[in-house]
């Protein structure tokens, strides 16, 4: 599966030069995670706020201000938890520190 990260945030996968928009199980648009979206794929993945905020590489603050809706994420961070949506131990294995 090739994937392309749009200027936007969206991530649509290249198929036969084509663009298709990932859509990840159990949401409506990939690149419009609210907060109960960023509380479900942590808690789909079994992490608590701390795990997950250490896996993504950013504060803890970060994440519960995204669940508590205080903040969105935008650009990169949404393109990232859409990528987590559809394919979430595949994204915690690549940013594994080694």
């Amino acid at each position: 599966m090739r994937l392309r990260l749009k200027a936007d945030g969206r991530i649509v996968e290249l198929r036969d030069g084509q663009e298709f928009p990932l859509q990840p199980a159990g949401q409506g648009a990939p690149d419009e995670p609210g907060s109960l979206a960023v509380r479900e794929l942590r808690r789909r993945a079994s992490l608590t706020q701390m795990e997950f905020a250490a896996r993504l590489g950013v504060p803890v603050e970060t994440i519960r201000n995204w669940e508590q809706g205080k903040r969105a994420p935008r650009g990169p961070a949404r393109a990232l938890l859409a990528v987590i949506a559809h394919a979430p131990e595949t994204v915690f294995q690549a940013l594994a520190k080694d």
